[in-house]
């Protein structure tokens, strides 16, 4: 079981191995309530998993050392625990996911381990190592339900109300839910009166129905763009004190991850994954109550796949309202376009794609369909574009 002692440790074990993080307040993004971040994601790797991996094996024995050890990832936990065990001086073998993106399989070659790859899915390695770790002997490191492990995630709080003491508010990522165990355990062991509210996309929500049903079950797919916690079943341990210690499980839908994505971005100059930035969607989306609270928001990972990047902004900017497509249904003859774009261009707007279609549903053969893409400046703009195409040129106009 955890214990104060055990955190305590772990944050010693951890010195000179991690990165103290920064806390840094986030008034841009939240102007009007005081918010700060917990900036795991400028952590060594990448991500707030070294802490755990490299807890677990600093206290293996030294004939486990000997023997190795091997763990199971697609992402994070893979690297954690490459560079753990290279700190370490021991062997570490990966089971990643053939279809694991490529840059996390390169990079966790690069911190010093081993890597097979495992055809199918997340499951599938993990199968796979533990099939290694009975033939071989060598050691498993869990990415959530060890003590251990939980253990070293939680020194993240200790961080925290070490800086920021009058913390009455902490929101955390959940996925298998090792990092809100073991903070949410140091937390109300340190500070009882401190709220601390698990996140989870609403695609990949185990914690928040184990929590409804007061069981574990396991779903039967989990999708989002949070891989990082999409996760179909959270761990036994992590189950019970997610129980005991945290207060409240909240979900957030891809649109709102991909807005906090982008706002992490342009406010705070912040690179975040879907993961790490779900606390920060729930936030931003009223999940939780800021009103003259101190909150805390764990941005627990920055490794974004750089490929889905560009998809992630346009959806946030879609989210905020900054982009949009619209369809206005026009007469098919000259200037029509003309028109269409100089009211939209003395609104303010910016037109950035046209797209012209003779092939309508209309019944009348001389109407044709227009697709503009326009860079707006949030909803309420849009909607004046809208009712000013509606109004002034008397053109149906709706939004896709």
């Amino acid at each position: 079981m955890l214990t104060l002692d055990s955190l305590y440790q772990a944050a010693f074990a951890l010195n000179g191995v991690a990165r103290q993080t920064d806390l840094i307040r986030a008034p841009r993004m939240f102007p009007d309530n005081d918010v700060y971040l917990k900036t795991e994601n400028l952590q060594l790797t990448g991500s707030f998993k070294l802490r755990g991996a490299y807890n677990k094996i600093f206290r293996l024995s030294a004939e486990e050392k000997a023997r190795g050890v091997v763990a199971c990832s697609a992402g994070n936990h893979s690297q954690g625990v490459a560079l753990a065990a290279q700190r370490a001086g021991i062997d570490a073998l990966i089971c990643i996911p053939d279809g694991a993106p490529i840059s996390k399989v390169e990079a966790t070659r690069g911190y010093g381990a081993a890597v097979e790859l495992v055809p199918g899915v997340y499951d599938d390695a993990y199968e796979r190592a533990l099939q290694i770790a009975q033939e071989t002997g060598r050691t498993m490191i869990h990415p959530f339900d060890d003590d251990d492990v939980i253990a070293g995630q939680g020194t993240i709080a200790l961080e925290i109300l070490n800086t920021l003491p009058e913390m009455d508010t902490c929101v955390v990522p959940v996925g298998g839910g090792g990092l809100i165990s073991g903070m949410a355990f140091a937390i109300k062991s340190l500070k009882p009166g401190c709220r601390v509210i698990g996140v989870q996309a609403a695609g990949a929500a185990s914690m928040r129905h184990a929590f409804d049903v007061h069981r574990r079950v396991a779903l039967d797919r989990v999708s989002t763009i949070a891989d990082g916690i999409a996760v179909k079943m959270p761990g036994e341990k992590t189950f019970e004190y997610c129980s005991k210690y945290v207060d409240e499980i909240v979900t957030v839908t891809e649109d709102e991850i991909a807005s906090a994505i982008l706002s992490l971005m342009e406010q705070q100059k912040l690179v975040a994954e879907g993961a790490g930035a779900v606390s920060v969607a729930a936030a931003m989306a009223g999940k939780t109550d800021l009103a003259g609270r101190k909150t805390v928001c764990l941005v627990s990972g920055g490794n974004i796949d750089v490929t889905i990047l560009s998809r992630v902004i346009t959806r946030g900017l879609m989210m905020q309202g900054r982009q949009v497509e619209l369809e206005i249904e026009v007469f098919d003859r000259p200037k029509q376009l003309a028109v269409v774009s100089a009211l939209v261009a003395s609104l303010g707007a910016n037109v950035v794609s046209v797209e012209h279609d003779r092939k309508t549903d209309s019944t009348d053969l001389q109407h044709c369909m227009l697709r503009l893409g326009l860079e707006t400046r949030n909803r309420e703009h849009i909607s004046s574009i809208v009712d000013a195409i509606r109004g002034e040129l008397g053109y149906r106009c709706t939004i896709l």
